[in-house]
C-alpha cells in the first residue's frame, strides 16, 4: 500500500477470479487493486498465461511438490510485481503525445491530487524549459498502484497428504496462503476478510516483513476489512498484543455490497462511520501503545512515530457526490469501489457471457440468497450460468455439485472428514434425511429448497478466467458464479476504464436510467427486507432471545433512520434530492413503526 496514494479510491477484491489479475492491467496507472489468493491452482495457471504472454520463463510447481500452495502464491505473486515494475518503467519513458498511456496516467488523476494539477499546469505552458522541467517532476510522480491480496480468513481447512494423514496445522488453506504472501517480493497489504481467525493471527507474527524495519516502515501491512468499530477495536488490540500494527481498516456496509454479506444488528453505515470518525484517535493511540509495548517484550524496535492507519470505505458507493461526501465528513482516506469495475474488461476479467449479462441486466437479476456453502448470505445474480446448471442439475434429479477443489468443506454431519454443503455428496444424503421425516409438502419444499440452493463457489467464482484466457478445464467446471453487489444495477453497459475512474471523480456520469436513491437509503431498504425475511423464518413460538434480536434490530434501524434525518442539510445534495430522501425514510421509519416482531403479538409470519 502506497503511503501516499495516487488515487481516492481502490478496487477491492471480486471473487476468486475477477480481480486475479486486476495489478497488470491497472497498476500502472497508480489504481490499487485486490488479487485473491486462496484458489492456487488458478494462480497457477494464470502464473503460466502471464508468463508467456510477457516473456518470462515458467517452470511448473506441481500439486505434489511439498508446500507447493504457498510456493505457487509467491511465484504468482513475483511475476506480477516484475510485470507492473516493467509497465511502469516504459511509461516512463513514453513521450507526452495525446493518446499515450503516460497522458491517460496524468488525464485519470483526481483534479485534487497534486500531480494532476502540475499536469494541467503543464498543459498549458508554452514550450521551453520550464516546461521541460516540470515534465521530468510528473515523471518522477509516476508511481504503481498497491498490489494487494485478500485471504478469508474462515477459509481455513487444514489438508492431507496422499495417504489421508491430516498435515501440520501450518499447511491450512488460510496459513498457506498467508506464508505464499509474506515470503513473496511484494511491499503491500494483506487483506483479511471474513472475521476472525485464533490461528491465521497468530502466525502472521512468524514474518519478519509484518514488523517495523527501519524508521518504522513496514514491508508487509495488515488490512483489516469490518463491518463495524466494536469488530475494528478487538481484532485491532489482539495484533496489536503481538506487535502488528493494522495499517487500514476497511469498513464494508454489512448488506450494500457483493459477495459474501455480513449484516450487522441493524446498524447502518452511517452510524458506524460516525464512530469510526469520533474514536479514531482514541483507536490509533490505543493500538499504538499496544503495539510499541508488545514490541518491547519480545525485543524487537518499535514505532518511533505513530505510524499511519487508513481508514477506508466501500459497499455500495455509486457516484461522485457520495464518494467525497464519505471522504470529507467522516475523514475518511480512501473508497473501494467494487461491482461496478465488473464492466470496465480494462480492469477485471470477466467472460464474454457474464459481462453481456451483466451489461443487459435488470436491477430484479440482483438478489441476496443463501447459495454459499459458508452459511453466510451471499448476492448473486440470476441469469449466471452457474445458477441455471444447478437448477437444472435439480431438474434433472441430480441436485450438487462436484467437488474437486473442497476450500468450503466444513461440514461433518454424515462424514469424519469434512464435506461441502454445495457437493452432490452431502446434498443426496441431507435429501434422504428429510425423506425420512416425511413432513408435510409446504415444510418439505421449504427444507429441500434450503438443500438445493447451496452452489459451488471454488469453480463457479473461478471459472470466468479459464474461459476468458482460453485456459483448458480439466476437473474446473465451465459454470459462472458471479456476486455483484445490488448497486450494479444503477449501471448498464460495458465501459473504458477511463469513463468508470471519471465517473467516481465526477467529471462524466455513468448511471443508467433506472431511478437511485441515496446509497444510505439503498442500505436501509437491503436492511428491512432481511429483517422481514428474519421473522418470516422464525420459527413459532420464538424465544426470549430470537425476539429481542428482532426488537433490537429494529430499533437500531429506527435510530439510524433518525440520524440520517439529522444528517441531511450536511449531504451537499440539492433540495430536490434531500426532500426525496427525506420522504424515503419517513416511509420506512413508519413501516418499520408499524412491524410486529412475533412475541410482541401472536401474529404468524404471513401477517408480517
Amino acid at each position: 500500500m502506497n503511503p501516499v496514494a495516487l488515487h481516492s479510491f481502490h478496487i477491492p477484491v471480486l471473487g476468486l477470479a475477477y480481480t486475479i489479475d486486476s495489478p497488470l492491467q491497472v497498476a500502472r496507472f497508480g489504481i490499487s487493486s485486490v488479487i485473491s489468493i486462496i484458489e492456487d491452482a488458478l494462480i497457477e495457471k494464470m502464473r503460466q498465461v502471464h508468463s508467456l504472454k510477457w516473456g518470462y520463463s515458467f517452470s511448473p510447481i506441481p500439486k505434489t511438490e511439498e508446500d507447493s500452495r504457498a510456493k505457487r502464491i509467491t511465484a504468482y505473486l513475483n511475476l506480477v510485481q516484475q510485470i507492473v515494475s516493467a509497465q511502469v518503467a516504459g511509461l516512463k519513458r513514453q513521450l507526452f503525445e495525446n493518446g499515450s498511456e503516460i497522458m491517460k496516467f496524468f488525464e485519470m488523476l483526481p483534479e485534487h491530487s497534486l500531480a494532476g494539477s502540475a499536469f494541467r499546469k503543464w498543459r498549458r505552458l508554452p514550450e521551453g524549459p520550464e516546461k521541460e522541467e516540470l515534465q521530468s517532476y510528473l515523471r518522477s510522480e509516476i508511481k504503481p498502484g498497491a498490489i494487494e491480496v485478500n485471504i478469508m480468513s474462515k477459509v481455513d481447512n487444514l489438508n492431507y497428504d496422499r495417504e489421508g494423514k491430516p498435515l501440520p496445522p501450518e499447511y491450512s488453506d488460510a496459513l498457506s496462503s498467508l506464508r505464499g504472501f509474506a515470503n513473496s517480493d511484494l511491499d503491500s497489504g494483506v487483506v483479511f476478510s471474513a472475521g476472525y481467525n485464533p490461528r491465521l493471527y497468530q502466525y502472521i507474527a512468524g514474518f519478519g516483513d509484518f514488523f517495523p524495519g527501519e524508521q518504522g516502515l513496514l514491508k508487509k501491512k495488515v488490512i483489516l476489512k469490518v463491518s463495524d468499530y466494536r469488530s475494528a477495536l478487538i481484532q485491532g488490540k489482539i495484533l496489536a498484543k503481538k506487535g502488528i500494527w493494522v495499517s487500514e481498516f476497511r469498513i464494508e456496509s454489512g448488506l450494500n455490497c457483493g459477495g459474501h454479506a455480513f449484516a450487522t444488528d441493524g446498524i447502518l453505515l452511517g452510524v458506524i462511520l460516525q464512530e469510526f470518525s469520533e474514536k479514531r484517535a482514541q483507536l490509533e493511540d490505543e493500538l499504538w501503545q499496544l503495539c510499541n509495548t508488545a514490541l518491547a517484550q519480545a525485543g524487537r524496535a518499535g514505532f518511533p512515530v505513530k505510524p499511519q492507519m487508513r481508514i477506508t470505505v466501500q459497499g455500495g458507493i455509486g457516484t461522485a457526490g457520495e464518494d467525497a461526501f464519505l471522504r470529507a465528513f467522516y475523514r475518511l482516506d480512501g473508497t473501494g469501489w467494487g461491482s461496478p469495475f465488473l464492466l470496465v474488461p480494462e480492469a477485471t476479467t470477466v467472460d464474454d457471457e457474464t459481462l453481456h449479462q451483466l451489461a443487459t441486466a435488470a436491477p430484479d437479476d440482483y438478489y441476496l440468497s443463501d447459495a454459499s456453502p459458508l452459511g453466510v448470505p451471499f448476492h448473486n445474480f440470476r441469469p449466471s450460468s452457474g445458477n441455471r446448471k444447478r437448477i437444472e442439475r435439480i431438474t434433472k434429479n441430480r441436485p450438487g455439485s462436484p467437488c474437486y477443489k473442497k476450500f468450503l468443506s466444513s461440514d461433518t454431519e454424515f462424514t469424519e472428514q469434512p464435506i461441502c454443503t454445495a457437493s452432490r455428496q452431502y446434498q443426496n444424503l441431507k435429501i434422504m434425511q428429510l425423506e425420512a421425516k416425511q413432513l408435510p409438502p409446504e415444510q418439505h419444499a421449504r427444507e429441500l429448497h434450503k438443500i438445493t440452493e447451496k452452489e459451488c463457489l471454488c469453480d463457479g467464482l473461478s471459472s470466468t478466467a479459464f474461459l476468458k484466457n482460453d485456459i483448458p478445464l480439466e476437473q474446473q467446471t465451465e459454470v459462472v458464479t458471479i456476486c455483484p453487489g445490488p448497486n450494479l444495477a444503477y449501471f448498464s453497459g460495458i465501459f473504458t476504464l477511463r469513463q468508470m475512474v471519471d465517473h467516481i471523480y465526477g467529471r462524466d456520469s455513468l448511471l443508467n436510467k433506472v431511478p437511485r436513491p441515496h446509497m444510505f437509503v439503498n442500505e436501509l431498504e437491503l436492511y428491512v427486507s432481511y429483517l422481514r425475511k428474519k421473522i418470516g423464518e422464525a420459527a413459532h413460538p420464538v424465544t426470549a432471545k430470537q425476539s429481542q434480536y428482532f426488537i433490537t434490530f429494529r430499533d437500531n434501524l429506527l435510530s439510524g433512520i433518525s440520524y440520517y434525518r439529522e444528517l441531511l442539510p450536511a449531504l451537499g445534495e440539492d433540495d430536490t434530492h434531500r426532500a426525496g430522501m427525506l420522504r424515503e425514510l419517513d416511509r420506512i421509519g413508519e413501516e418499520l413503526s408499524l412491524l410486529l416482531v412475533p412475541a410482541e403479538t401472536a401474529c404468524l409470519p404471513s401477517e408480517i
